[in-house]
């Protein structure tokens, strides 16, 4: 009798095991299209079986098992930090391109011409003052592209630095999501439930976009997070908080110059070398790089403001160089030597375009356009303004190239920037879809697979049910047979 009982017992044990596994391959079935989510095993155990001392035998549950493949979210979360670092860097970029215009229509380019123009009309008459005025309206007006420019890329500057400190906000957040989940993480250990790790996972993915990140899971099943494999965002149940601002390096050559963005560990460290991927290190590769390289800051001038400080410059030495008039030999008055026809910041050489500006002591009659010589030109100044167009002069270059030139290899460099961050970040996009492909195929659910398992555990509980009724039978027929007192 004994013995029936603990078959009865065993097989009864049996159907909550069974309903158990069932309830696992159920809830694989039901979130199978869920993101980070990867199935889940229901571990069946052997229970002890010794008929002579009446030890049953059976099954028992064992631990949940998972199929994470940490190599595989590790390959998804490199992906992904590569897609972010692209997609940003074009993001940036793209709007600073459209005021780039090359097609000499608008900006720079069609005021430099219009410039040039201006200059060769006055060459023809240099004693027509609507001709001289028509050149001090079209310096001003090469003036003000200039300034327009540089006020542009600015505003792109000013819109990385908010986008820097957004970025920064978001990867506390959701550093501060897996402090959070390691609090549970580290109550339930190695038996998190699978909602919860896929709550992490999803996590740390999204933080990977903004940042490179190493990750690793402690002894008691809570993740560690550093930021570049190197600087702490979350150990255990503790948040390291980063921060980002805006300094000038203590060895910068142009220390007046526009600062440089950095970002900050917990202890006010500079970490932006361990940023070099991902959303915010794309946005830095923009804004210290690229926008930093056009618009200068404090360790660089910038290539608009070496134009505007060489056009600028060589335009004064040409005025200034030539005569208004000659010296009368007979009132025995000197000549009036010309005056320079631009002005900038001459102390920060990283606002040369921003404060580019027509002298404002000029006037139209103190234009000179008589070369000295020898021989004297009556005209020589005018004709070497407009000149400037084509001229092989190296003097009337700068990087071996006429200013509209190098204007236009300022705007090609910045499209090769772009074309190729567009490049990679396709390419990128399709590194992230074969991660998660090969992710999805070690790690998630099979859909197939489950109909097959729900299928067996279906039949091993109605055997198991079967089996209960059976030996409940047997054991009333046993009863039964008991005479009564």
């Amino acid at each position: 009798m004994s013995n029936l009982l603990s078959a009865l017992d065993a097989s009864a044990n049996a159907l909550s095991v069974f309903q158990n596994a069932l309830s696992v391959s159920s809830n694989n079935i039901a979130n199978s299209s869920t993101p980070g989510y990867v199935d889940q095993t229901a571990q069946l155990d052997a229970l002890p079986f010794d008929n002579a001392t009446g030890v049953g035998g059976g099954v028992t549950s064992g631990p949940v098992q998972n199929a994470r493949d940490t190599y595989a979210e590790e390959a998804v979360q490199s992906a992904t930090t590569n897609l972010g670092t692209w997609s940003q860097l074009v993001s940036t970029l793209q709007p600073v391109q459209s005021s780039f215009n090359v097609n000499g229509q608008s900006g720079i380019p069609a005021a430099l011409s219009a410039f040039y123009q201006a200059a060769s009309t006055w060459s023809t008459n240099t004693s027509d003052g609507t001709d001289r005025q028509a050149v001090l309206n079209a310096a001003q007006t090469v003036a003000q592209a200039f300034q327009q420019q540089s006020a542009e890329l600015s505003q792109a500057t000013s819109t990385a630095d908010t986008q820097a400190s957004d970025l920064v906000s978001q990867v506390n957040s959701l550093a501060g999501q897996i402090q959070k989940d390691n609090v549970q993480l580290a109550q339930q250990g190695g038996s998190a439930n699978s909602a919860l790790q896929a709550n992490v996972y999803n996590t740390l993915q999204q933080l990977s976009q903004i940042v490179p990140i190493t990750s690793f899971t402690q002894t008691d099943g809570s993740m560690t997070v550093l930021l570049g494999g190197q600087s702490p965002l979350v150990i255990g149940q503790t948040q390291y908080q980063i921060s980002s601002g805006l300094t000038v390096p203590a060895n910068a050559s142009n220390p007046s110059g526009p600062p440089t963005a950095q970002v900050l560990d917990s202890n006010g460290d500079d970490i932006t070398s361990l940023i070099g991927s991902g959303e915010l290190g794309g946005l830095l590769q923009a804004r210290n790089g690229t926008l930093a390289q056009l618009g200068g800051d404090s360790s660089q001038q910038g290539s608009l403001n070496q134009l505007a400080q060489s056009f600028a410059d060589r335009v004064n030495t040409l005025l200034t160089s030539g005569n208004v008039s000659d010296a009368n030999t007979t009132t025995g008055a000197a000549a009036v030597p010309g005056v320079a026809l631009f002005t900038y910041t001459a102390g920060n050489p990283a606002t040369v375009a921003q404060t580019l500006a027509v002298n404002p002591a000029i006037t139209a009659s103190q234009l000179a356009a008589i070369d000295p010589g020898p021989p004297e030109v009556d005209n020589g100044v005018a004709l070497s303004l407009a000149n400037l167009a084509t001229s092989t002069n190296a003097a009337d270059q700068i990087g071996g190239m006429n200013y509209a030139a190098y204007y236009g290899q300022i705007a090609g460099n910045l499209g090769t920037a772009i074309s190729t961050g567009t490049t990679n970040q396709t390419t990128a996009q399709s590194m992230v879809t074969q991660a998660e492909s090969v992710r999805q195929t070690s790690s998630g659910v099979d859909l197939n697979q489950e109909a097959v398992t729900v299928m067996q555990f279906q039949r091993a509980y109605e055997a198991a049910a079967k089996m209960v009724n059976i030996l409940d039978q047997l054991s009333q027929d046993v009863v039964n047979m008991i005479p009564s007192a």
